[in-house]
């Protein structure tokens, strides 16, 4: 019974699988394409890229050590401090990380998925809109 061979229980449980990197990302897309207008237009250059963890130069500028401590991280130059005269080195890019989004949703279970991952996905572009983490949490209060 354990492994799933009861009749009908492999019906129910055998196909499911934790969502992967492009269900994610879909997700992020469409709060993206959500936004409103005075923010979609910038947000539409930053690249969406989902990775199962943080890579480890991100770890290391972060001084983390637990890669489950990082759902997601903006990764480029704000807006307000762009400018004409600066040379991209790369695109700017929302990163988010499944593994630990993941284990997010199923710790708190009273969220979908969805709404976690969007706002992991609102936040990480917050920064590129220049807000802070004092800021952003003033009006956000997702976390209390």
């Amino acid at each position: 019974m354990l492994n799933g061979s009861a009749k009908g229980e492999g019906e129910i449980w055998g196909p499911l699988e934790a969502p992967g990197a492009e269900v994610i990302a879909a997700m992020a897309r469409a709060t993206v394409a959500a936004l409103p207008a005075e923010f979609a237009g910038h947000a539409a250059e930053v690249a969406i890229r989902v990775e199962d963890f943080p890579p480890e130069e991100f770890m290391q500028e972060l001084d983390l050590d637990d890669p489950f401590e990082l759902s997601g991280l903006y990764e480029g130059v704000p807006l307000p401090e762009k400018s004409v005269m600066d040379q991209p080195q790369r695109p700017d890019t929302v990163w988010l990380f499944r593994r630990p989004i993941l284990d997010e949703w199923v710790e708190r279970g009273n969220v979908t998925l969805g709404d976690l991952v969007a706002h992991v996905t609102v936040h990480e572009f917050a920064h590129h809109f220049g807000w802070s983490d004092e800021q952003i949490s003033e009006i956000d209060r997702w976390w209390e």
